[in-house]
This record gives C-alpha cells, sequence and structure tokens, in this order.
C-alpha cells in the first residue's frame, strides 16, 4: 500500500501533521548510472508525489497521539540515504522532546547506493537517536511491512520495545538469493519470511492489516499507561 493508504488504515481521520518535509538530499558523490541521482530523485518524486522515502509527524490513533513515521516503497524502493536517516532521527528527538510514543512503518531494500558510505552512516545515527529517545519511557513500536531488507532491517526495524510483521513479508539484511550464493547452500523452505521469523523469536507478533489499528491501539494503551 501506499504511504497515503497507511494513513486512512491506522491514523484518525488519516492526519498526519507532516514534521521535516522540507530536508532534501543532495548529490554528495555526482553518482550516475545511466541518469544522474537528482535525475532518479526527481523521477521518484513524480512517481509517488513524495517528497523522500519516508514521511514523519504527529499523528493520533484511535485518540492516541503518536509520532508516526512511514517509508514509501515506491520512493527508490524505500532505500535510506542521509535525508531519510534525519527525518528518522528527528522523529525520535521530538518524540522525545514531546514525550511521545513512536510507531514506524518500515518497508525498505536498505541503504542508498547514490550515497555511499553516507547512506551507511544512517543506520549508526537512527539507532542513536532511538537510544536516547529511551530515555523517556516511552513505547516505539516497529512494524515490518513486505519487505523489509537491508540497513534498514540491521537499524531501527528490529528493536522496538513490539515488533509486528505483515503476514508474509520478506525481511531479512541480505536477501535469499545472496546468501544461498555466497554460502553455496540451500536455504531451509520460508526463510527470513514472517512465520520463520516469529518461529525464530525475532518478531513477536505477526497482524493482518484487517487487524492492526485495533492491535495497535490496545499496544500504545498498555504501554502508555493508558487503560482506557
Amino acid at each position: 500500500m501506499s504511504a497515503g493508504e497507511w494513513r486512512k488504515l491506522l491514523l484518525d481521520d488519516a492526519a498526519l501533521e507532516v514534521w521535516d518535509d522540507h530536508i532534501q538530499p543532495a548529490d554528495p558523490l555526482a553518482f550516475e548510472d545511466g541518469k544522474t541521482y537528482p535525475e532518479r530523485v526527481a523521477r521518484a518524486r513524480k512517481a509517488t508525489q513524495a517528497s523522500e522515502a519516508i514521511e514523519i509527524g504527529a499523528a493520533h490513533l484511535e485518540g492516541l497521539g503518536v509520532a508516526y513515521g512511514c517509508f514509501v516503497f515506491g520512493f527508490m524502493g524505500g532505500s535510506m540515504g542521509s535525508v531519510v536517516g534525519e527525518r528518522i532521527t528527528r522523529l525520535f528527538e521530538r518524540a522525545t522532546a514531546e514525550q511521545l510514543p513512536v510507531l514506524l512503518l518500515h518497508a525498505s531494500g536498505g541503504a542508498r547506493m547514490q550515497e555511499g558510505i553516507l547512506s551507511l552512516m544512517q543506520m549508526a545515527k537512527t539507532v542513536s537517536a532511538l537510544s536516547r529517545f529511551r530515555a523517556v519511557r516511552k513505547p516505539y513500536i516497529s512494524l515490518m511491512l513486505h519487505p523489509t531488507t537491508g540497513g534498514v532491517a540491521a537499524g531501527t526495524a528490529f528493536l522496538g520495545d513490539v515488533n509486528i510483521a505483515e503476514p508474509n513479508a520478506l525481511i531479512g539484511f541480505a536477501g535469499p538469493r545472496v546468501i544461498e550464493s555466497t554460502l553455496r547452500t540451500t536455504l531451509p523452505e520460508g526463510f527470513q519470511r514472517s512465520d520463520f521469523l516469529l518461529s525464530h523469536g525475532m518478531v513477536d507478533t505477526i497482524v493482518p492489516r484487517s487487524e492492526l489499528r485495533a492491535t495497535l491501539g490496545t499496544l500504545l494503551r498498555h504501554l502508555s499507561g493508558d487503560r482506557k
């Protein structure tokens, strides 16, 4: 689903007070692979009507205030470059300042190759912001959509107080084909799918979309100490 469809599914009145939409990517490496990096960004913006591969902001879910983030997979595969990392960092920092719980929907192919090592640096940056957020003792719920891979999976995706997966979502660091070709082995059936991860303790629960809003509301009320 698109980011707008997720807002309609989860948020009260589908309303999001957008934060930090003004942050835009640079082209530090002058990367080109048949098209320049700015050309690919412009193409992604036109296709998705999004400014980058994540949107963040303040919202309400079943009347509860949350700091909300949602990856936009259609924007260059939801890849995490400097802007995505900065927005996630600011999401946790503002949630810390305003003492809001965080709900972050992950869907990504990983780090953005057009930014090289700068994209990989976002893993440490976002996790550091999450670590500081822990001080306010508000819940962080991670929702892993299909697919959640690469540096995003290795970053904030598995670090929620509660980690929720969609049914049959592909979730992992390197893809199955890469692992099989590197290790020269055959992987177990269902490897890196939601059920496999649940059975191995990597996620806490699998929730279908029809039950997500009610489940998230219950978790937020319980973990925030609001029993109403």
